[in-house]
């Protein structure tokens, strides 16, 4: 009972001796208090905006990076201590207005790497600045609340006070101390997985909920700059394992019943801006949203399930993707941070056969950086902004009619000239912020119902908004609109006497970024109360994170004017399939392809996205989570299939990602040749 005493008592001394030790920290360093809290709120806010989400483990390795950062502030005297805890708490509030503004348009984190990309914030600017509102700027309160402290602080002469107890060594020392404390605790909190994950940068979100935005963003920093880093010391690691992958993974030429049924055959590919399934299914009122997209679906050969594998590089990830079959960069964007690799394309696969390749897109060829990646990819020309008449615009730029009637008389000239081509149009008017155009059919979007009037005892019709004035039903009008100049175009086509010769493929690049709480709405909106339906209303429709994935799949359509294939393919395919399902089609080949010839699946289609998620026929996983959904509820899926189709999605990632940073495939090309 004594000793327990005793050790009670030489407890309660410790506690009280740290008690009191805090509190005159607190009492003679309340400016770099007030750092502490204002930036710790910040990235806790930035998490809560952007993800919902609060691990225990970010907070604590965000207080970590902020003290270990603010410990440095005790270089200099408390009167000049102001200086240093105001430009980081600026920097750090620039970061989380950057991130989540970028979140809200790419429902991503920003990278680095995008910085040399800041001529496309001309380019979209009208489309950033509609996503922006008031909550994005919240974070610029910590600042004047800071700047409101340092007044108050200096009108009583609290810096003067101070400066007679201050010893910078030791503090410096003491707080440099607590931040390393801190750094450990949170890191004992997390598994090697999340520090693999750490190394590789692939799920941005995870990395964010798991380790806070401020490590992020200097990972990121560090990732951005490795390819520089790396090419000083060389590829083995890289080169050992792309090596071993190809070995193991011999990519075969397929031998199927579609093998060179389009050989000889000229090809044009049309990459439809944020054009989707979703649209295609949709009718409102009575109007078909997509009438023309549809008939060719329904003529053609229709894959209807069918999803974009894009990252921060949204357009142009599509676009890389579907030429090379490889995934987009883990890190910034091909077409910006890796223009300069070399690639195996189609356009390079077809020049190869005497084929005239071309591209065509009715925007500013700096806009991703295409002046430099076409060229690179393989296009022999590109017909930008400068080759028409920017006489109608819609959105970012040259109105899709218009641009489809110009191209029209350059696609002519090109078949008159040239025995083989190959090329891709790029539209643009359904592009976000989907503006509500008076170039547009004006849809109904509200919804009329039959409301009982207790006033008058009866029954009347009552107009709801419904899509109104919603992203949502602006993106609707401006999908129906691409829909109508792509039924001029494809009108033409038929009625032309020439493209007899000419296979079309279209394909939507990706979704149109709109949140679920707004496919939500959509289900779930009830006109009868002018209420969106709660999981215990009768007739609410679930609508969750794995549903809104799934529902980001687009169309992959081929067509031509003198051919009926009216065939459906329902296979889950990617957009790295592409190529090796088309190629295989006219008769190319690349033996770099990470992708599929669809037809060639015996089994289930591994669908890998840049963030770590993939999805199979029977299973969409959400990597961040480490959780997954069944395609088919009450099917019951074996840990070792989970397993085995991670583990494939994984490999698929880390592989073309050291393609993409290392250039491998220039690299061993390069060894064939001195061999």
């Amino acid at each position: 009972m004594f000793l327990v005493c005793i050790k009670e008592g030489y407890m309660k001394k410790k506690i009280s001796k740290f008690y009191n030790s805090f509190i005159d920290f607190v009492k003679y360093n309340r400016q770099f208090c007030s750092y502490v809290v204002l930036s710790f709120l910040c990235t806790l806010y930035i998490r809560i905006y952007t993800t919902g989400s609060i691990w225990v483990s970010a907070s604590v390795i965000d207080l970590a990076s902020i003290l270990i950062i603010g410990s440095f502030g005790f270089f200099y005297k408390p009167q000049k201590q102001f200086n240093y805890f105001f430009i980081m708490l600026l920097l750090l509030d620039v970061v989380c207005i950057v991130n989540a503004v970028y979140y809200d348009f790419y429902s991503s984190f920003a990278s680095f790497s995008l910085l040399t990309a800041l001529g496309q914030v001309g380019e979209v600017g009208d489309a950033v600045f509609a996503k922006m509102n008031i909550l994005h700027f919240v974070y610029l309160l910590a600042p004047i609340f800071f700047f409101i402290v340092n007044r108050h602080l200096t009108n009583r002469d609290y810096f003067n006070f101070v400066a007679k107890f201050e010893n910078s060594k030791s503090l410096l020392k003491r707080v440099l101390l607590y931040g390393v404390f801190f750094l450990g605790l949170g890191a004992t909190m997390l598994s090697a997985t999340a520090f693999s994950r750490l190394a590789k940068q692939w799920n941005r979100e995870y990395i964010v909920n798991k380790f806070g935005i401020i490590v992020y963003q200097i990972n990121d920093l560090v990732n951005t700059l490795r390819p520089k880093i790396t090419s000083m010391f060389g590829y083995d690691v890289a080169l050992k394992d792309f090596t071993d992958y190809y070995a193991e993974n011999t990519i075969k030429k397929s031998n199927n019943e579609y093998t060179d049924i389009f050989k000889g055959k000229n090809v044009i590919f049309v990459h439809m801006e944020s054009m989707t399934d979703f649209l295609m299914k949709t009718n409102i009122n009575g109007v078909e949203i997509t009438p023309n997209i549809n008939k060719l679906a329904s003529e053609g050969m229709f894959f209807s399930n069918f999803y974009p594998q894009i990252s921060v590089g949204t357009s142009s990830d599509t676009e890389f993707t579907l030429t090379s079959s490889l995934m987009p960069a883990t890190n910034g964007t091909v077409f910006v941070s890796y223009y300069n690799r070399n690639y195996v394309t189609i356009p390079k696969l077809f020049s190869e056969q005497g084929y005239y390749t071309f591209s065509m897109h009715g925007n500013k060829a700096s806009m991703w950086n295409r002046r430099v990646m076409h060229p690179s990819l393989g296009y022999r020309d590109f017909y930008s902004s400068t080759s028409y008449d920017i006489d109608e615009t819609v959105g970012l730029g040259l109105s899709d009619k218009s641009f489809f009637r110009q191209s029209i008389n350059i696609l002519e000239n090109i078949e008159e000239n040239n025995n083989n081509y190959m090329g891709t149009v790029i539209t643009l008017s359904n592009h976000t912020p989907f503006a509500n155009d008076d170039k547009f059919e004006q849809i109904d979007l509200t919804k009329s119902v039959k409301v009982y009037n207790e006033e008058t005892g009866k029954y009347e019709v009552v107009k709801r908004d419904y899509l109104e004035n919603t992203i949502l039903g602006d993106y609707i009008r401006s999908g129906h609109y691409a829909d109508e100049a792509m039924g001029e175009f494809i009108s033409y086509v038929k009625n032309s006497d020439k493209f007899d010769n000419t296979i079309f493929v279209f394909y939507g690049d990706h979704d149109p970024k709109i949140s679920l709480k707004d496919f939500n709405y959509y289900y779930n909106y009830n006109p009868e109360t002018d209420e969106v339906l709660t999981a215990e209303d009768e007739g609410y429709v679930p609508y969750d994170y794995y549903d809104n994935e799934l529902n980001k799949k687009t169309p992959l359509i081929i067509w031509s004017k003198n051919e009926k294939f009216e065939k459906q393919i329902d296979y889950y395919m990617g957009m790295i399939d592409v190529m090796p399902t088309i190629g295989n089609m006219f008769g190319i080949y690349n033996k770099y392809a990470l992708g599929n010839d669809i037809f060639e699946i015996k089994d289930d289609n591994v669908i890998a996205f840049p963030n770590g998620n993939f999805l199979t026929n029977k299973v969409y996983y959400y990597n961040s989570k480490e959780e997954y959904k069944a395609i088919n509820i009450n099917e019951v899926l074996s840990d070792e299939y989970i397993s085995n189709a991670k583990n494939k999605a994984d490999k698929l990632i880390d592989i073309s990602n050291d393609i993409i940073v290392y250039d491998l495939i220039g690299v061993t090309s390069d060894e064939r040749n001195k061999k």
